[in-house]
Protein backbone atom coordinates (compact mmCIF):
# COMPACT_ATOMS: atom_id res chain seq x y z
CA UNK A 1 0.00 0.00 0.00
CA UNK A 2 1.47 3.47 -1.08
CA UNK A 3 2.43 6.01 2.08
CA UNK A 4 -0.17 8.90 0.56
CA UNK A 5 -2.98 6.28 0.63
CA UNK A 6 -2.40 5.33 4.24
CA UNK A 7 -2.39 8.95 5.80
CA UNK A 8 -4.60 10.34 3.41
CA UNK A 9 -6.91 13.38 5.44
CA UNK A 10 -5.16 12.38 8.59
CA UNK A 11 -3.41 15.68 10.33
CA UNK A 12 0.07 14.54 9.89
CA UNK A 13 3.43 16.15 8.15
CA UNK A 14 5.13 14.17 5.56
CA UNK A 15 9.20 14.69 5.51
CA UNK A 16 9.69 12.91 1.98
CA UNK A 17 8.11 10.84 -0.42
CA UNK A 18 4.50 9.63 -0.12
CA UNK A 19 4.66 7.46 -3.12
CA UNK A 20 6.91 4.66 -0.82
CA UNK A 21 5.23 1.40 -0.60
CA UNK A 22 4.60 0.14 2.72
CA UNK A 23 4.73 -3.14 3.02
CA UNK A 24 4.35 -4.12 6.74
CA UNK A 25 3.06 -1.92 9.58
CA UNK A 26 4.83 -2.04 13.49
CA UNK A 27 4.95 -0.41 16.89
CA UNK A 28 7.44 -2.91 17.74
CA UNK A 29 11.07 -2.97 16.28
CA UNK A 30 11.82 -6.65 16.72
CA UNK A 31 8.64 -6.66 14.22
CA UNK A 32 9.77 -4.60 11.73
CA UNK A 33 10.77 -5.93 8.09
CA UNK A 34 12.45 -4.51 4.75
CA UNK A 35 9.65 -1.64 3.73
CA UNK A 36 7.88 -1.51 7.12
CA UNK A 37 5.96 1.39 9.13
CA UNK A 38 7.22 1.87 11.49
CA UNK A 39 4.88 3.01 14.50
CA UNK A 40 7.44 4.76 17.64
CA UNK A 41 5.23 5.02 19.98
CA UNK A 42 5.35 5.58 23.80
CA UNK A 43 4.62 3.32 26.20
CA UNK A 44 4.35 4.04 30.20
CA UNK A 45 8.14 2.43 30.75
CA UNK A 46 9.48 2.98 27.12
CA UNK A 47 9.77 5.11 24.24
CA UNK A 48 9.55 4.07 20.84
CA UNK A 49 11.54 7.13 19.44
CA UNK A 50 14.65 5.04 20.88
CA UNK A 51 14.42 2.37 18.73
CA UNK A 52 14.24 4.15 15.27
CA UNK A 53 17.80 3.53 14.37
CA UNK A 54 16.90 0.05 14.72
CA UNK A 55 13.84 0.02 12.38
CA UNK A 56 15.58 2.03 9.81
CA UNK A 57 19.04 -0.30 10.18
CA UNK A 58 16.35 -3.26 9.42
CA UNK A 59 14.63 -1.25 6.45
CA UNK A 60 11.73 0.36 7.37
CA UNK A 61 10.58 2.56 4.93
CA UNK A 62 8.85 5.42 7.08
CA UNK A 63 8.80 5.85 10.80
CA UNK A 64 5.60 7.74 12.50
CA UNK A 65 7.33 10.05 15.25
CA UNK A 66 6.03 13.13 17.23
CA UNK A 67 9.38 14.72 16.95
CA UNK A 68 11.44 15.27 13.29
CA UNK A 69 14.78 14.10 13.09
CA UNK A 70 16.52 16.27 10.26
CA UNK A 71 19.98 14.36 10.20
CA UNK A 72 18.21 10.69 9.61
CA UNK A 73 18.58 9.87 6.26
CA UNK A 74 16.94 7.30 3.41
CA UNK A 75 13.49 7.19 5.52
CA UNK A 76 10.31 9.21 5.27
CA UNK A 77 9.34 10.86 8.36
CA UNK A 78 5.27 10.91 9.42
CA UNK A 79 5.09 13.92 12.18
CA UNK A 80 2.28 13.86 14.33
CA UNK A 81 1.28 15.06 17.94
CA UNK A 82 -0.71 11.96 19.01
CA UNK A 83 1.21 8.72 17.62
CA UNK A 84 -0.62 6.23 20.12
CA UNK A 85 -4.05 7.78 19.20
CA UNK A 86 -3.01 7.14 14.90
CA UNK A 87 -1.28 3.60 15.54
CA UNK A 88 -4.85 1.84 15.51
CA UNK A 89 -6.38 3.83 12.45
CA UNK A 90 -3.23 3.09 10.48
CA UNK A 91 -3.96 -0.18 11.86
CA UNK A 92 -7.28 -0.52 10.27
CA UNK A 93 -6.39 1.03 6.94
CA UNK A 94 -3.23 -0.97 6.11
CA UNK A 95 -5.20 -4.31 7.13
CA UNK A 96 -8.49 -3.35 5.64
CA UNK A 97 -10.69 -4.33 8.74
CA UNK A 98 -13.30 -1.91 8.25
CA UNK A 99 -14.12 -4.22 5.47
CA UNK A 100 -13.74 -7.14 7.61
CA UNK A 101 -16.53 -9.51 7.25
CA UNK A 102 -16.02 -11.50 10.37
CA UNK A 103 -18.76 -11.28 13.46
CA UNK A 104 -16.86 -10.03 16.34
CA UNK A 105 -17.26 -11.15 19.85
CA UNK A 106 -15.03 -9.58 22.73
CA UNK A 107 -15.22 -11.35 26.28
CA UNK A 108 -14.06 -9.10 29.49
CA UNK A 109 -14.48 -9.63 33.25
CA UNK A 110 -11.03 -11.12 36.14
CA UNK A 111 -12.23 -14.60 35.63
CA UNK A 112 -13.88 -16.69 33.12
CA UNK A 113 -12.80 -14.89 29.95
CA UNK A 114 -10.48 -18.32 28.66
CA UNK A 115 -13.28 -21.14 29.11
CA UNK A 116 -15.93 -18.91 27.71
CA UNK A 117 -13.99 -17.96 24.93
CA UNK A 118 -12.98 -22.00 24.51
CA UNK A 119 -16.53 -22.74 24.30
CA UNK A 120 -17.76 -20.08 22.24
CA UNK A 121 -15.22 -21.39 19.62
CA UNK A 122 -16.28 -24.99 20.43
CA UNK A 123 -20.15 -24.05 19.39
CA UNK A 124 -19.09 -21.64 15.93
CA UNK A 125 -16.19 -23.89 14.78
CA UNK A 126 -15.66 -21.44 12.01
CA UNK A 127 -14.71 -18.25 14.38
CA UNK A 128 -11.35 -17.90 14.91
CA UNK A 129 -9.87 -16.99 18.66
CA UNK A 130 -7.10 -14.44 20.30
CA UNK A 131 -6.67 -15.52 24.24
CA UNK A 132 -4.81 -16.15 26.87
CA UNK A 133 -3.60 -19.72 25.42
CA UNK A 134 -3.11 -19.44 21.82
CA UNK A 135 -4.25 -17.87 18.83
CA UNK A 136 -6.60 -20.13 17.09
CA UNK A 137 -6.73 -19.08 13.02
CA UNK A 138 -8.81 -22.14 11.22
CA UNK A 139 -6.09 -25.12 11.87
CA UNK A 140 -3.57 -23.32 12.76
CA UNK A 141 -2.75 -22.78 16.23
CA UNK A 142 -0.15 -20.07 17.66
CA UNK A 143 0.84 -19.68 21.41
CA UNK A 144 0.01 -16.58 22.91
CA UNK A 145 2.52 -13.74 24.52
CA UNK A 146 -0.29 -11.79 25.81
CA UNK A 147 -4.08 -12.09 26.49
CA UNK A 148 -4.42 -9.36 24.63
CA UNK A 149 -1.96 -8.51 21.85
CA UNK A 150 -1.23 -5.11 20.42
CA UNK A 151 -3.30 -3.21 18.99
CA UNK A 152 -1.63 -3.58 14.92
CA UNK A 153 -1.24 -7.81 15.96
CA UNK A 154 -5.10 -7.69 16.81
CA UNK A 155 -5.60 -5.85 13.14
CA UNK A 156 -3.02 -8.26 10.99
CA UNK A 157 -4.78 -10.97 13.22
CA UNK A 158 -8.08 -9.98 12.30
CA UNK A 159 -7.44 -10.33 8.68
CA UNK A 160 -6.05 -13.07 8.39
CA UNK A 161 -8.88 -14.81 9.88
CA UNK A 162 -10.87 -13.11 6.93
CA UNK A 163 -8.65 -13.98 4.52
CA UNK A 164 -8.98 -17.68 5.53
CA UNK A 165 -12.91 -17.70 5.44
CA UNK A 166 -13.96 -18.08 9.19
CA UNK A 167 -16.81 -16.21 9.28
CA UNK A 168 -16.14 -14.51 13.05
CA UNK A 169 -13.77 -14.09 15.94
CA UNK A 170 -13.90 -14.50 19.58
CA UNK A 171 -11.01 -12.43 21.72
CA UNK A 172 -10.27 -12.07 25.17
CA UNK A 173 -10.20 -8.65 26.10
CA UNK A 174 -7.98 -7.71 29.31
CA UNK A 175 -8.61 -4.31 31.14
CA UNK A 176 -5.24 -3.38 30.50
CA UNK A 177 -6.19 -3.66 26.85
CA UNK A 178 -8.98 -1.74 27.40
CA UNK A 179 -7.17 1.33 29.32
CA UNK A 180 -4.00 0.88 26.39
CA UNK A 181 -6.27 1.04 23.65
CA UNK A 182 -5.22 -2.36 22.12
CA UNK A 183 -8.55 -2.86 20.75
CA UNK A 184 -9.21 0.25 19.42
CA UNK A 185 -10.84 0.35 15.81
CA UNK A 186 -12.17 -2.70 16.14
CA UNK A 187 -15.81 -2.99 15.73
CA UNK A 188 -17.06 -5.69 18.03
CA UNK A 189 -20.53 -6.98 17.12
CA UNK A 190 -20.86 -8.38 20.77
CA UNK A 191 -19.51 -7.42 24.13
CA UNK A 192 -19.66 -10.32 27.36
CA UNK A 193 -19.15 -9.35 30.79
CA UNK A 194 -18.08 -12.18 32.89
CA UNK A 195 -17.90 -10.74 36.31
CA UNK A 196 -15.27 -8.32 38.80
CA UNK A 197 -13.84 -8.96 41.37
CA UNK A 198 -9.95 -7.82 42.73
CA UNK A 199 -7.35 -8.17 40.76
CA UNK A 200 -4.82 -5.72 39.04
CA UNK A 201 -5.07 -2.53 41.21
CA UNK A 202 -1.28 -2.01 41.31
CA UNK A 203 -2.45 -0.81 37.73
CA UNK A 204 -5.45 0.65 37.95
CA UNK A 205 -5.27 1.66 41.35
CA UNK A 206 -9.28 1.18 42.54
CA UNK A 207 -12.19 -1.09 41.62
CA UNK A 208 -14.29 1.43 40.29
CA UNK A 209 -11.38 2.62 37.91
CA UNK A 210 -10.88 -1.37 37.33
CA UNK A 211 -14.20 -1.13 36.43
CA UNK A 212 -14.42 1.36 34.12
CA UNK A 213 -11.89 -0.01 32.11
CA UNK A 214 -13.41 -3.43 31.61
CA UNK A 215 -16.60 -0.89 30.71
CA UNK A 216 -15.08 0.34 27.32
CA UNK A 217 -15.59 -2.89 25.60
CA UNK A 218 -19.41 -2.36 25.97
CA UNK A 219 -19.23 1.00 24.41
CA UNK A 220 -17.44 -0.39 21.82
CA UNK A 221 -20.07 -3.33 20.72
CA UNK A 222 -23.56 -3.36 19.24
CA UNK A 223 -24.42 -5.58 21.66
CA UNK A 224 -24.45 -7.07 25.31
CA UNK A 225 -24.18 -9.91 26.91
CA UNK A 226 -23.77 -9.86 30.54
CA UNK A 227 -23.74 -12.04 34.18
CA UNK A 228 -26.65 -10.05 36.08
CA UNK A 229 -25.85 -11.83 39.25
CA UNK A 230 -22.45 -9.58 39.87
CA UNK A 231 -23.53 -6.45 41.24
CA UNK A 232 -21.77 -4.54 39.12
CA UNK A 233 -23.32 -5.23 36.39
CA UNK A 234 -27.13 -4.72 37.45
CA UNK A 235 -26.72 -1.06 36.51
CA UNK A 236 -26.56 -1.94 32.98
CA UNK A 237 -29.60 -1.65 30.58
CA UNK A 238 -30.41 -3.68 27.46
CA UNK A 239 -28.77 -6.79 25.77
CA UNK A 240 -28.94 -10.56 26.77
CA UNK A 241 -28.58 -11.50 30.66
CA UNK A 242 -27.88 -14.61 32.15
CA UNK A 243 -27.25 -15.86 35.87
CA UNK A 244 -27.92 -18.40 38.45
CA UNK A 245 -29.58 -16.78 41.76
CA UNK A 246 -30.91 -13.48 39.56
CA UNK A 247 -33.59 -14.01 37.03
CA UNK A 248 -32.15 -13.89 33.67
CA UNK A 249 -32.85 -14.48 30.00
CA UNK A 250 -30.91 -17.34 30.24
CA UNK A 251 -30.98 -18.94 33.76
CA UNK A 252 -29.51 -22.15 35.36
CA UNK A 253 -31.80 -24.21 37.67
CA UNK A 254 -31.27 -27.63 39.74
CA UNK A 255 -27.96 -27.81 39.06
CA UNK A 256 -25.78 -31.08 39.84
CA UNK A 257 -22.10 -31.25 40.60
CA UNK A 258 -20.00 -34.28 40.18
CA UNK A 259 -16.53 -35.16 39.52
CA UNK A 260 -17.06 -36.22 36.45
CA UNK A 261 -19.01 -32.69 35.63
CA UNK A 262 -22.00 -30.68 35.52
CA UNK A 263 -25.80 -30.97 34.82
CA UNK A 264 -28.51 -28.05 34.76
CA UNK A 265 -31.60 -26.79 33.24
CA UNK A 266 -31.28 -23.79 31.21
CA UNK A 267 -34.68 -21.67 31.85
CA UNK A 268 -34.71 -19.70 28.24
CA UNK A 269 -37.73 -18.03 26.61
CA UNK A 270 -40.19 -19.80 28.59
CA UNK A 271 -38.07 -22.97 27.67
CA UNK A 272 -36.77 -25.53 29.89
CA UNK A 273 -33.56 -27.06 28.85
CA UNK A 274 -31.79 -29.99 30.02
CA UNK A 275 -27.87 -28.90 30.03
CA UNK A 276 -24.72 -31.48 30.31
CA UNK A 277 -21.30 -30.49 31.05
CA UNK A 278 -18.34 -31.99 31.31
CA UNK A 279 -17.32 -28.93 33.54
CA UNK A 280 -16.75 -28.67 37.01
CA UNK A 281 -18.47 -26.13 39.42
CA UNK A 282 -20.92 -23.91 40.17
CA UNK A 283 -18.94 -20.89 38.48
CA UNK A 284 -18.26 -22.88 35.27
CA UNK A 285 -22.20 -22.71 34.28
CA UNK A 286 -21.53 -19.03 34.21
CA UNK A 287 -19.22 -19.61 31.93
CA UNK A 288 -21.17 -22.06 30.10
CA UNK A 289 -23.96 -19.48 29.94
CA UNK A 290 -22.26 -16.74 28.41
CA UNK A 291 -21.36 -18.73 25.60
CA UNK A 292 -24.37 -20.34 25.03
CA UNK A 293 -26.04 -16.81 24.92
CA UNK A 294 -23.17 -15.91 22.24
CA UNK A 295 -23.58 -18.57 20.21
CA UNK A 296 -28.03 -18.53 20.30
CA UNK A 297 -27.54 -14.87 19.31
CA UNK A 298 -25.43 -15.88 16.26
CA UNK A 299 -28.48 -18.52 14.96
CA UNK A 300 -27.87 -21.60 16.55
CA UNK A 301 -30.56 -23.44 17.77
CA UNK A 302 -30.34 -24.29 21.59
CA UNK A 303 -31.08 -28.32 20.23
CA UNK A 304 -27.64 -27.53 18.86
CA UNK A 305 -26.00 -26.25 21.49
CA UNK A 306 -27.43 -28.96 23.77
CA UNK A 307 -26.01 -31.44 22.25
CA UNK A 308 -22.53 -29.49 21.47
CA UNK A 309 -22.26 -28.37 24.76
CA UNK A 310 -22.13 -31.98 26.10
CA UNK A 311 -18.90 -32.75 23.74
CA UNK A 312 -17.33 -29.92 25.06
CA UNK A 313 -13.53 -31.64 26.26
CA UNK A 314 -12.78 -28.55 28.42
CA UNK A 315 -9.59 -26.11 28.60
CA UNK A 316 -6.14 -26.51 29.09
CA UNK A 317 -4.92 -25.62 32.65
CA UNK A 318 -8.47 -24.93 34.06
CA UNK A 319 -9.32 -27.48 36.63
CA UNK A 320 -7.48 -29.23 34.08
CA UNK A 321 -7.33 -33.10 35.74
CA UNK A 322 -4.20 -34.49 35.77
CA UNK A 323 -3.91 -38.94 34.73
CA UNK A 324 -2.02 -40.68 38.22
CA UNK A 325 -1.89 -44.05 39.25
CA UNK A 326 -2.54 -43.31 43.27
CA UNK A 327 -6.10 -43.12 43.07
CA UNK A 328 -6.25 -39.30 44.17
CA UNK A 329 -7.64 -36.43 41.98
CA UNK A 330 -4.71 -34.29 40.71
CA UNK A 331 -5.69 -30.91 39.03
CA UNK A 332 -3.97 -27.98 37.74
CA UNK A 333 -6.12 -24.62 37.29
CA UNK A 334 -5.00 -21.17 36.54
CA UNK A 335 -6.78 -19.34 39.63
CA UNK A 336 -5.15 -16.28 40.62
CA UNK A 337 -7.38 -14.10 42.09
CA UNK A 338 -8.78 -14.66 45.34
CA UNK A 339 -12.10 -15.24 43.79
CA UNK A 340 -11.46 -17.49 40.92
CA UNK A 341 -9.31 -19.64 43.65
CA UNK A 342 -11.93 -19.43 45.85
CA UNK A 343 -14.91 -20.81 43.21
CA UNK A 344 -12.84 -23.93 42.43
CA UNK A 345 -11.79 -25.09 46.08
CA UNK A 346 -15.34 -24.60 46.88
CA UNK A 347 -16.55 -27.00 43.84
CA UNK A 348 -13.94 -29.81 45.39
CA UNK A 349 -14.79 -28.73 48.61
CA UNK A 350 -18.77 -30.32 47.57
CA UNK A 351 -17.25 -33.22 45.92
CA UNK A 352 -14.72 -34.57 48.37
CA UNK A 353 -14.46 -37.79 50.28
CA UNK A 354 -10.83 -37.80 51.51
CA UNK A 355 -8.94 -34.62 52.09
CA UNK A 356 -7.95 -31.82 49.84
CA UNK A 357 -4.42 -30.07 49.72
CA UNK A 358 -3.76 -27.13 47.87
CA UNK A 359 -0.34 -26.31 46.29
CA UNK A 360 -0.61 -22.38 45.09
CA UNK A 361 1.72 -19.02 45.10
CA UNK A 362 1.09 -15.21 43.85
CA UNK A 363 3.26 -13.68 40.88
CA UNK A 364 5.49 -11.33 41.63
CA UNK A 365 5.35 -7.22 40.43
CA UNK A 366 1.39 -7.74 41.02
CA UNK A 367 -1.84 -6.80 42.94
CA UNK A 368 0.26 -7.62 46.50
CA UNK A 369 -2.86 -6.66 48.35
CA UNK A 370 -4.77 -9.91 47.15
CA UNK A 371 -1.96 -12.04 48.30
CA UNK A 372 -3.51 -12.50 51.95
CA UNK A 373 -6.66 -12.68 50.09
CA UNK A 374 -5.85 -15.63 48.38
CA UNK A 375 -4.42 -16.77 51.31
CA UNK A 376 -7.68 -16.64 53.13
CA UNK A 377 -9.33 -18.66 50.12
CA UNK A 378 -7.35 -20.79 49.82
CA UNK A 379 -7.39 -21.80 53.85
CA UNK A 380 -11.56 -22.11 53.87
CA UNK A 381 -11.90 -24.93 51.72
CA UNK A 382 -8.62 -26.85 51.88
CA UNK A 383 -7.11 -29.50 55.05
CA UNK A 384 -3.44 -28.95 54.04
CA UNK A 385 -1.68 -25.79 52.20
CA UNK A 386 1.41 -25.40 50.26
CA UNK A 387 2.70 -21.94 49.74
CA UNK A 388 4.99 -22.29 47.11
CA UNK A 389 6.33 -19.95 44.20
CA UNK A 390 4.48 -18.89 41.37
CA UNK A 391 6.22 -16.56 39.10
CA UNK A 392 8.23 -14.38 41.18
CA UNK A 393 9.69 -11.79 38.60
CA UNK A 394 12.11 -9.26 39.96
CA UNK A 395 10.66 -10.27 43.71
CA UNK A 396 12.01 -12.30 46.80
CA UNK A 397 9.75 -15.40 46.22
CA UNK A 398 9.98 -15.90 50.36
CA UNK A 399 8.64 -12.58 50.66
CA UNK A 400 5.70 -12.94 48.71
CA UNK A 401 5.25 -16.24 50.45
CA UNK A 402 5.15 -14.47 53.83
CA UNK A 403 2.66 -11.89 52.40
CA UNK A 404 -0.04 -14.70 51.22
CA UNK A 405 0.59 -16.48 54.53
CA UNK A 406 -0.62 -13.41 56.56
CA UNK A 407 -4.02 -14.03 55.44
CA UNK A 408 -4.19 -17.52 57.59
CA UNK A 409 -5.48 -17.97 61.09
CA UNK A 410 -3.73 -21.92 60.93
CA UNK A 411 0.09 -22.84 59.80
CA UNK A 412 1.05 -23.67 56.29
CA UNK A 413 4.08 -25.21 54.92
CA UNK A 414 5.75 -22.84 52.60
CA UNK A 415 8.25 -24.57 50.07
CA UNK A 416 9.65 -22.00 47.71
CA UNK A 417 10.97 -24.50 44.83
CA UNK A 418 7.46 -25.31 43.33
CA UNK A 419 8.47 -28.65 42.12
CA UNK A 420 9.39 -29.70 45.48
CA UNK A 421 5.66 -28.13 46.59
CA UNK A 422 4.01 -29.95 44.26
CA UNK A 423 6.03 -32.91 44.96
CA UNK A 424 5.41 -32.85 48.75
CA UNK A 425 1.18 -32.25 48.45
CA UNK A 426 1.17 -35.45 45.62
CA UNK A 427 3.30 -37.11 48.65
CA UNK A 428 1.13 -36.59 51.42
CA UNK A 429 -2.13 -37.59 49.02
CA UNK A 430 -3.82 -40.98 49.73
CA UNK A 431 -6.81 -42.62 47.94
CA UNK A 432 -9.56 -40.44 47.25
CA UNK A 433 -8.01 -37.17 48.49
CA UNK A 434 -8.12 -33.73 45.96
CA UNK A 435 -4.75 -32.54 45.20
CA UNK A 436 -4.91 -28.63 43.71
CA UNK A 437 -2.04 -27.23 41.93
CA UNK A 438 -3.23 -23.08 41.56
CA UNK A 439 -2.07 -20.03 39.93
CA UNK A 440 -0.52 -20.71 36.40
CA UNK A 441 -2.13 -23.60 34.99
CA UNK A 442 -1.18 -24.09 31.41
CA UNK A 443 1.62 -21.70 31.23
CA UNK A 444 4.68 -23.60 30.20
CA UNK A 445 7.40 -20.91 31.56
CA UNK A 446 7.89 -19.64 35.06
CA UNK A 447 9.53 -16.12 35.08
CA UNK A 448 11.99 -15.33 37.41
CA UNK A 449 14.88 -12.47 37.58
CA UNK A 450 13.94 -11.52 34.04
CA UNK A 451 14.50 -15.59 33.08
CA UNK A 452 11.56 -17.93 31.36
CA UNK A 453 12.18 -20.96 32.67
CA UNK A 454 10.46 -24.51 31.38
CA UNK A 455 8.54 -25.15 33.85
CA UNK A 456 4.88 -26.93 33.28
CA UNK A 457 2.62 -27.39 36.49
CA UNK A 458 0.79 -30.06 34.45
CA UNK A 459 3.89 -32.00 33.00
CA UNK A 460 6.02 -31.78 36.53
CA UNK A 461 2.64 -33.24 38.23
CA UNK A 462 2.32 -36.17 36.07
CA UNK A 463 5.66 -37.14 36.46
CA UNK A 464 5.69 -36.81 40.17
CA UNK A 465 2.59 -38.85 40.36
CA UNK A 466 4.02 -41.65 38.63
CA UNK A 467 7.22 -41.68 40.37
CA UNK A 468 5.37 -42.13 43.83
CA UNK A 469 4.04 -45.50 42.31
CA UNK A 470 7.20 -46.86 42.38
Amino acid sequence: MKLKKLVKDLDVEVKGSKEVKVTGISSHSQFVTPGSLFIAKKGKTFDGGAFIPKAVEIGARAILTDRYNPFLQGVVQIIASDVNRLEALLAKRYYETEKNPLYLIGITGTNGKTTTAYIIQHLLPHFGLIGTIEKVIGKQRFQAQLTTADVVTNHKTLREMADQGLAGAVMEVTSHALDQNRVEEIPFDLGIFTNLSQDHLDYHGTMDEYFKAKLKLFEKAHAKIYNLDDPRARAFHGGITFGIHTPADLQAKNIQLSLEGTTFDLHMNGQVIPMKSLLLGEYNVYNVLAALAAAFKKGLPLATLQKKLARFPGVPGRLEPIENSKGIHLFVDFAHTATALSNVLKTLYSLKKGRIITVFGCGGERDRDKRPKMGAAAEEYSDQLIITSDNPRSEDPEAICKEIAAGLSRQAIIEIDRRTAIKRGVFMAKENDIVLIAGRGHEPFQKIKGRLLPFDDRDVAKMISYLTSE
